[in-house]
């Protein structure tokens, strides 16, 4: 693997920014590398669904299946998949990145909106990148 550098956020999205932002985004997806112990998943994906309404298991289990079916993704673990608070940053790359807040000092310092996660660990042949250069990325899906 190799050594890479921490994504440098450079500012935080007020909440209006942040809803701005999300005005017409469907999902926002997002891979990196999962930590080295996990080699058969060794990607970490998230998915930021823009809703923040609660999911019934049936959905969350067929929206879980439609991502991994369309991202050719395979051998799903440890598998999170509900309402989480979510801040977005800006960074030097062209859109502001998602972060799923988990320490509550994060949540308590950082502005956020709720939107259903899907987080999991993963492989799939379609990110080689993540798991080659140990890069993270993410990409926004607009409604059409």
């Amino acid at each position: 693997m190799h050594n890479t550098e921490a994504i440098k956020t450079l500012q935080y999205l007020t909440p209006e920014e942040i809803d701005k932002l999300l005005e017409k985004v469907e999902y926002i997806i997002m891979a990196a590398p999962a930590p080295d112990h996990f080699k058969d998943a060794p990607i970490h994906f998230t998915i930021f669904l823009n809703t923040q309404e609660e999911l019934p298991e049936e959905i969350k289990e067929a929206v879980l299946e439609k991502f991994l079916e369309e991202n050719a993704i395979y051998n799903p673990q440890h598998v999170m998949n509900k309402l989480a608070p979510v801040g977005f940053a800006t960074t030097k790359q062209s859109s502001p990145m998602p972060m799923l807040l988990i320490q509550p000092q994060d949540v308590f310092s950082i502005p956020h909106k709720y939107l259903h996660v899907i987080d999991f660990l993963g492989e799939s042949d379609e990110f080689e990148e993540v798991k080659r250069d140990s890069l993270t990325g993410w990409s926004y899906a607009y409604e059409e």
